[in-house]
This record gives structure tokens, C-alpha cells and sequence, in this order.
């Protein structure tokens, strides 16, 4: 089992989902973010005054698979949250040494 950690731009997440659904990826957690990478941030004009905007706002979405469907979850996020300019983000992919469904107990694969 893996733990898929995906940072994105907030306009591209309804792409995302659409893509993973149609691999049959169903859950996932996302959750509102401000950071920075190469980007380094940028500057914004506001009522005539220029600031730094430092933290840019993204969206981390956290898929648990099974290793089966990594490649093609990576694949399909990598696809739907491309623009082709700086800023689209990163993918993680972490080991999950156990999964327990809360609900009814069960551990493991079935649990996902």
C-alpha cells in the first residue's frame, strides 16, 4: 500500500479527481496549503502599492492506494494538474505500513 501526497494548483484539483475516478481511485484528502519552491513566489499590485506575495496558495490531495495502481495514479495526476509553467507542483509517494478502517474493523488492502 502507498500513500500518494500530491501539491497542486487549486484550479487544476476538479481535473485531478476526474482523472484518478476514472482509474477507480475513489477517496482521497485534500486539504488547503500556501507554499513555495522554485517559484519563490511573486510580486501583486494592490490598490497601487506593490507587495510580496511569499506563500503561494496550493492544494495537497492525499490518495492511499494499493501498488498496484501507483504508476497509473502518478501518471494521471501528472497529466491533469500539467500547465507546462513553473509552479505545478510535486508528487510524493510514501510506504503505508498498516491501514485500519475505523467503522468495521477491517486492516490492511480491505481496509482502502
Amino acid at each position: 500500500m502507498k500513500l500518494v501526497t500530491a501539491i497542486i494548483k487549486p484550479f487544476r484539483l476538479d481535473d485531478v479527481r476526474d482523472a484518478l475516478a476514472r482509474i477507480g481511485i475513489q477517496g482521497m484528502t485534500v486539504t488547503e496549503v500556501k507554499g513555495f519552491g522554485r517559484q519563490k513566489g511573486h510580486t501583486e499590485l494592490y490598490r497601487g502599492a506593490e507587495y510580496v506575495v511569499d506563500f503561494l496558495p496550493k492544494v495537497k490531495l492525499e490518495v492511499a492506494i494499493s501498488e498496484e495502481l501507483v504508476d497509473q495514479a502518478l501518471e494521471a495526476i501528472s497529466d491533469a494538474a500539467k500547465t507546462g509553467k513553473i509552479g505545478d507542483g510535486k508528487i510524493f509517494v510514501y510506504g503505508i505500513e498498516q491501514v485500519i478502517r475505523i467503522r468495521t474493523g477491517e486492516t490492511g488492502p480491505d481496509a482502502l
